[in-house]
């Protein structure tokens, strides 16, 4: 059975992270953009990250610019964005695309793992939510309108 373990994930810079490092922790894997209706949202993960990051949660953020082109910037532009507009202090990946021929093998298999509204498998907007629970499996997909506070009962149940 294929988990999160089996892929990886590159910061900005480019180091490889390898999700296997990851198990045993509840992640919340985002895609992202900073000039969105939904970046606000980027409040309610800090905060995820907050209460839950010493019990075995983190949040993976990967800044996509699929959507609206509502992520231009370089690595560096988006970082600093967040730090000074959020305080964000979980890590941001490297941008992806979360749908196409360029899509990473860590979104082809979340979506096949948790299709959205009727079975559908791309990602339609930027904020789509995968929870994945200690085992590396994915538990829920989340729409971008669903905010992270509402995410906390499910998180909760998987600590």
């Amino acid at each position: 059975m294929i988990t999160i373990a089996d892929f990886t994930a590159q910061l900005p810079g480019g180091k490889q992270v390898n999700l296997a490092d990851k198990l045993g922790k509840v992640l919340l894997v985002v895609n992202t953009a900073s000039k969105c209706g939904f970046t606000p949202q980027y409040d309610g993960l800090e905060a995820l990250h907050q209460k839950y990051g010493a019990q075995g949660f983190e949040v993976l953020a990967f800044p996509c610019n699929q959507f609206g082109a509502q992520e231009p910037g370089s690595a560096d532009q988006i970082e600093e964005f967040c730090k000074v507009n959020f305080g964000l202090s979980f890590p941001l990946m490297a941008k992806v695309e979360v749908n196409g021929a360029k899509e990473p093998p860590l979104y082809s298999w979340l979506k096949s793992e948790a299709p959205g509204l009727m079975g559908t498998r791309s990602i339609k907007w930027n904020f789509t939510k995968f929870l994945v629970g200690r085992d590396g499996k994915v538990v829920r997909r989340y729409a971008p309108s669903d905010k992270p506070e509402s995410i906390a009962k499910d998180i909760e149940k998987l600590l």
